[in-house]
C-alpha cells in the first residue's frame, strides 16, 4: 500500500517528483473520453521508468499465442488495444541539453488531475547540468466534446538568466507494445505530409489494417506573440514543427498542440482526410482557454447527473468522484460496438478487452448514471457477439447453437490462452444472462427479450444443458472440471456458483419464453421456429433444474464453493504471515491451489445476484464462514463483499471494504496500479455506496432503499435514472431525503413502507 496521493474532493494530486512511482502515476493521472485515452506519460523526453501508451478505442491488433503446451481449442491470438501514436511529444533542448527529468535537478514538482474539469495539470522547477533553471506548466486534454480529438498547453519560464530554448512539437508512429508476445511492431507507416500549418501521420495496423489518421497543427508563442518562423520535422513515421527561440530571464516560451485522430473503425478510409482537416481546423480557430471552458461544460453535465457527493470523509470523496471519472473516459455509451476493458486506456495488461466485468459490474452504473440506452448498447455488444459464441462452443465440442460467450475478447472471438479460463471459466455465461434479467428488472423493457435477448438466453441455456452431465452416484446432474469466480482454484467439480448460475439461466430461459409468448406471440413463433426448439429440450432444461446438484454442509449450514472444499486446512487470512501477500506474487501456484484461500467472491458472488432467494440467515452464515478465507486479491471482490456486509447489518466491514475498493488504485492496495487501473472494478465502487450504504433494489418494480451511513460521515447523496424518472438521494445521520427532479411521480420503498413523490417533490424520512 503506499499513501502518497494528497487527498482532495475534486482532484488528485501528486506533490513531489517520485521516478520509483512514475508507472503508478502514469496509471493514476491517465486521462480520456471514451474514443481514446492517454497515459500521464510527461510530453518531454523522459529516460527513466515509462510505460508509453495511448489507445485507441477498437484499434487492435491479434497478438499470436504464446503458451508452452498447445491444447486444442486454443484461440490463436490474443487481442490488444494497442499503443498508437504518440501525441503529446515535445522535445526540449536548454542552451543545447536536453530536458529529461531523470537526468536533471527537479526542484519543484506538482501533477494535478482535475476530475471536475476533465484535465490534467504539471507543473515543476528544474536545474539543468548547464546550470540553467527553468519553470515548466502544462495542461493535457483528451476533449469529450469532440471525441476524437484533443490538445495541451505547455510552456517554458527562464527563471535565473538567459537562454536559448530549442522547442519540438510532433507526432511519433515509432511505438511499441511492452507486453508483445514476440517482440513484433504492430504497425506498418503508411505516410505523412506536411502543409503550411498542419501535418499528419498515417498509420496501419498489421493483420488487422486498421487505418489511423492524426492530424497535429502547433501554435508557438514567445511573450503571447506569435513564432511563424518554423521548421519541420520529418523523418520515417515522425512529423511535427519545431523553432528555437532566445528566451531572457523572468520571460515564458509557449507551445498549443492541436490533435485529430481518425480511424478507419469509425469512418471509411476515404473520410479520413477531410475529417481531419475539418476538425482541426476548427480545433486551431480556438484559443486554449476556449477548449478548457469546453471541455469543463462537457464534464459539468457528466457530474450532474453521475457525482457522489460524501460530507466529513474527504478520502472517500476524492475515491468515488475518481471511480466515476475514470468510468466515464473509458466509456461513454453512445457506441454499441465498444465495450470496457478491465485496465480502460491506463495500461496494456489485460489488453483492453472485454471480460465479464461488463455484465456483472458495469452495467448497473451506467444504467443507473446514464440511462436505459447506454446500459442497452451494452447488452447489444453481446446481442451482436451470438454468432461467434455459437462458433467458440463449437470448438470445443458442442452443437445444436449452444453459445459460449467468451473470457476475453474484442470481436467475439475467444482469445484468452490460459487453460483454466479458456475452457473452464464458463460462468461467464451465467453473468451474461443475469445482466438482461437485471437490466430488465430495472427498466422495464420487456421488449429488449423480444427483440435481442431471448436468443442470447436460449444460446446460454443449450450450452449449459449439454455442460451437465448425469451422476448416477449421486442421482442428480453435475458439473465438472470447472473454475469458478475463486481463480486460486482450478478444474474442479461442481463449483456451487456454477452449478447456481447455470441453473438459474435455464430457469430465467424458460420464463422469458412465456413471457415473449406472452407480449409478442409473433415473434415467440418465429423464434422458436428459427432456433428448432422443440418441447423435449424444454423438459430436458427442467428436469436439470430439478436434479442440479450443490454442494452444500448439513454441519455448518452453508453451500460449499466445490466438492471437497472441506478437505482443505481453513486457516483465516488473519494468520498469514503479511510478508506473504499478495499470494500471487508470493507463492507457487502449487501451493495457492491447494489453500483455502479465495482470490475473489465465488459463493458470495451469487448470494449477491440472487440474494432474493435466499434469506438473511443464510446470507450471514455463508458470509461469516467465507470472507475469514478471502484475501481479495481480485479487485472485484471487496465491493460485493461491502454490499453483503451492509445487508447484513455489519456497517463497519461495509466502510472496511468500500475504502478498500474505493482507494485499490490511488493507495495501490495490490502492488499493481503501475500496469494500468482497475477500470471495471470501479463500478463496484459506485455499488458499495448505492447497494451497500443506501440499499438500493428493485423490488416489485419501485426502487427500494435500506440505507445507512457511516459513523464519521455526516452526509451522502448520489442521483438515479429510472424509469424516466431522475431522482436525487440524500442520506444523513438520522434522515433519508428524496428529490424527484423531473415531471413524472414516482412510487419507491422506504424501508419496506410505499412512499409516493409527486412531480420536483422532495421528501424526507427519518432513518
Amino acid at each position: 500500500m503506499k499513501d502518497y496521493i494528497i487527498k482532495d474532493a475534486w482532484q488528485i494530486i501528486e506533490d513531489e517528483f517520485r521516478p520509483a512511482y512514475q508507472e503508478i502515476s502514469e496509471s493514476l493521472f491517465s486521462i480520456g473520453n471514451g474514443r481514446m485515452g492517454q497515459r500521464a506519460n510527461f510530453e518531454e523526453d523522459y529516460s527513466g521508468k515509462s510505460l508509453q501508451g495511448s489507445y485507441l478505442a477498437g484499434v487492435y491488433y491479434p497478438d499470436k499465442t504464446r503458451v508452452g503446451w498447445w491444447k486444442n481449442g486454443y484461440p490463436e491470438y490474443f487481442a490488444k488495444v494497442i499503443n498508437s501514436v504518440n501525441w503529446i511529444g515535445v522535445h526540449v533542448l536548454i542552451d543545447g541539453e536536453r530536458l529529461d527529468l531523470a537526468k536533471v535537478k527537479v526542484e519543484r514538482f506538482e501533477r494535478v488531475l482535475d476530475m471536475k474539469n476533465g484535465q490534467l495539470i504539471r507543473s515543476f522547477e528544474a536545474e539543468m547540468e548547464n546550470g540553467a533553471r527553468i519553470e515548466v506548466k502544462s495542461i493535457r486534454m483528451c476533449h469529450l466534446f469532440l471525441s476524437e480529438t484533443a490538445s495541451l498547453h505547455y510552456q517554458i519560464k527562464a527563471l535565473n538568466r538567459d537562454m536559448d530554448i530549442s522547442l519540438s512539437s510532433y507526432l511519433d508512429g515509432n511505438v511499441l507494445n511492452r507486453d508483445s508476445n514476440y517482440d513484433e511492431k504492430f504497425w506498418d507507416y503508411e505516410g505523412h505530409e506536411l502543409g503550411g500549418n498542419f501535418q499528419h501521420l498515417t498509420m496501419r495496423t498489421k493483420k488487422t489494417g486498421f487505418l489511423v489518421r492524426t492530424d497535429l497543427a502547433s501554435k508557438f508563442e514567445y511573450q503571447e506573440k506569435a513564432i511563424n518562423k518554423k521548421k519541420k520535422i520529418d523523418a520515417v513515421a515522425k512529423v511535427g514543427e519545431k523553432i528555437n527561440q532566445h528566451v531572457v530571464k523572468d520571460a515564458t516560451l509557449s507551445l498549443v498542440k492541436y490533435v485529430a485522430i481518425h480511424s478507419s473503425t469509425n469512418h471509411s478510409e476515404t473520410e479520413l482526410e477531410s475529417l481531419g482537416i475539418e476538425r482541426l481546423s476548427w480545433l486551431f480557430e480556438k484559443d486554449f482557454s476556449t477548449l478548457m471552458k469546453m471541455q469543463e461544460d462537457a464534464w459539468s453535465k457528466i457530474w450532474e447527473d453521475a457525482d457522489i457527493e460524501i460530507e466529513g470523509d474527504v478520502s472517500a470523496q476524492q475515491a468515488i468522484r475518481f471511480n466515476i471519472f475514470q468510468l466515464y473516459q473509458t466509456y461513454t455509451g453512445e457506441d454499441a460496438r465498444l465495450n470496457i476493458g478491465p485496465k480502460g486506456f491506463t495500461g496494456e495488461k489485460y489488453g483492453g478487452v472485454t471480460y465479464w466485468d461488463t455484465e456483472a459490474y458495469c452495467l448497473p452504473f451506467y444504467m443507473a448514471t446514464k440511462g436505459e440506452d447506454v446500459a442497452k448498447n451494452l447488452l447489444i455488444y453481446r446481442f451482436h457477439h451470438l454468432e461467434k459464441a455459437i462458433e467458440n462452443a463449437e470448438k470445443l465440442g458442442f452443437k445444436n447453437g449452444a453459445a459460449l460467450y467468451p473470457m476475453v475478447t474484442i470481436n467475439g472471438e475467444e482469445c484468452h490462452n490460459e487453460w483454466e479460463i479458456t475452457f473452464e471459466e464458463i460462468h461467464r455465461n451465467g453473468a451474461i444472462a443475469f445482466a438482461i434479467f437485471n437490466y430488465i428488472r430495472y427498466t422495464d423493457d420487456v421488449g429488449y427479450l423480444a427483440s435481442h435477448g431471448l436468443e442470447v438466453l436460449i444460446g446460454i441455456a443449450r450450452f449449459w444443458a449439454q455442460r451437465v452431465n448425469w451422476s448416477e452416484d449421486k442421482k442428480a446432474f453435475v458439473m465438472l472440471g470447472v473454475t469458478g469466480p475463486n481463480e486460486y482454484e482450478n478444474n474442479v467439480n461442481n463449483n456451487w456458483y456454477t452449478n447456481t448460475m447455470a441453473s438459474w439461466c435455464l430457469e430465467y430461459t424458460l420464463e422469458s419464453l412465456h413471457t415473449v409468448q406472452d407480449h409478442t406471440p409473433e415473434k415467440f413463433h418465429e423464434i422458436f421456429k428459427k432456433l428448432k426448439l422443440k418441447d423435449a429440450e424444454l423438459e430436458e432444461w427442467k428436469s436439470i433444474i430439478e436434479k442440479m446438484y450443490y454442494p452444500y454442509d448439513a454441519k455448518r449450514k452453508v453451500f460449499l464453493q466445490q466438492d471437497g472444499f472441506l478437505d482443505k486446512e481453513l486457516i483465516p487470512v488473519t494468520e498469514l504471515d503479511p510478508k506473504e501477500r499478495p499470494l500471487n506474487q508470493k507463492w507457487s501456484w502449487d501451493r495457492i491451489l491447494r489453500s483455502c484461500y479465495i482470490k475473489q467472491a465465488d459463493v458470495l458472488q451469487g448470494l449477491y445476484f440472487l440474494e432474493d432467494r435466499y434469506d438473511l440467515e443464510t446470507i450471514k452464515r455463508n458470509y461469516a464462514f467465507y470472507e475469514p478465507l478471502t484475501v481479495h486479491e481480485s479487485s472485484l471482490s471487496p465491493c460485493v463483499h461491502a454490499i453483503i456486509a451492509a445487508k447484513i447489518g455489519n456497517p463497519e466491514k461495509a466502510y472496511e471494504f468500500y475504502l478498500r475498493t474505493a482507494r485499490l488504485d490511488l493507495d495501490d492496495y495490490n502492488n499493481d496500479t503501475e500496469d494500468g487501473l482497475h477500470i471495471t472494478s470501479m463500478a463496484g465502487t459506485w455499488m458499495s455506496i448505492v447497494e451497500g450504504f443506501a440499499g438500493m433494489r428493485v423490488k416489485k418494480g419501485m426502487l427500494s432503499f435500506q440505507p445507512f451511513i457511516p459513523k464519521n460521515w455526516k452526509r451522502f447523496s448520489f442521483h438515479i435514472q429510472f424509469r424516466g424518472v431522475h431522482l436525487k438521494i440524500t442520506v444523513t445521520q438520522g434522515n433519508f431525503e428524496v428529490q424527484n427532479k423531473s415531471g413524472k411521480e414516482i412510487n419507491i420503498i422506504f424501508n419496506g413502507d410505499v412512499i409516493n413523490i409527486a412531480p420536483q417533490q422532495l421528501t424526507k424520512q427519518r432513518t
